[in-house]
């Protein structure tokens, strides 16, 4: 068994160690005996996106996002051939931000999302910043469970349809939102930094079993010794009061 993962603009959008989430879907898969592929492309690299089955990004200031945002776009009939094809999304931060409508920065200027969703990002006032740590609740199916991270954010994120979580402390999409992020059954977005999946096993774990479903299945995953990982979230949520 194998999962492909391409990692776009590496150089670029790795804000808050986002290159973390890589390291833990590799090493999970490690210890399972999942083969695991990284692909990392950048400006101006040829790929074809729909021959992975996870696509990542994460996030990055205004002015990556300026930097990335045409060669992105021109990515755009590639990105939707392989959504059509079964791959899945992780998207963090200026990630998830550029494949809504659009983002408008501080300074009014506009940066063209992709437009697959119907979400766009207006930045606000300095003094409403979303930034610190954050606890969510996660639903998926029957399962519910508690997930951590850290954002940093000015880009109000509006017109959500279906979040990814339950705000429990912090702020989500919008300062003092209920909800953050954007999921569907393809594709989690999020301003969930820190990096995202060390303390959060269920998730990795999701990621993985919602991308090897492209040439797969459905992948039952084997149990893994997670107890270091949820010492560190529950000190997180101890420390955040939920």
């Amino acid at each position: 068994m194998k999962l492909k993962i391409l990692w776009m603009y590496h150089d670029l959008m790795d804000l808050y160690g986002d290159k973390g989430n890589i390291q833990v879907l590799k090493t999970r898969c490690f210890e399972r005996g999942i083969e695991c592929e990284v692909k990392t492309v950048s400006l101006g690299e040829v790929v074809d996106c729909k021959d992975y089955d996870l696509f990542f990004m994460g996030g990055g200031a205004d002015l990556e996002q300026t930097i990335i945002y045409e060669d992105l776009y021109a990515r755009k009939e590639n990105i939707l051939e392989a959504m059509d094809s079964g791959t899945n999304f992780l998207l963090i931060c200026g990630g998830y931000q550029l494949f809504g409508q659009y983002y408008l920065d501080q300074d009014h200027q506009k940066i063209d999302g992709l437009g697959i969703y119907d979400y766009y990002t207006e930045s606000t006032d300095r003094d409403h910043r979303c930034i610190g740590n954050i606890a969510v609740e996660v639903t998926i199916g029957q399962e519910t469970f508690k997930a951590v991270g850290f954002e940093n954010h000015g880009g109000q994120t509006k017109n959500v349809r279906t979040p990814f979580a339950r705000v429990l402390k912090g702020h989500g999409n919008e300062y003092k939102s209920p909800y953050e992020g954007f999921m569907n059954e393809q594709v989690i977005g999020t301003y969930m930094h820190g990096p995202l999946l060390p303390k959060n096993p269920k998730l990795a774990d999701l990621v993985i079993r919602r991308s090897l479903h492209k040439r797969y299945g459905d992948v039952v995953l084997q149990e893994l010794d997670d107890t270091l990982e949820d010492k560190a979230r529950e000190v997180m949520l101890k420390r955040l009061g939920v």
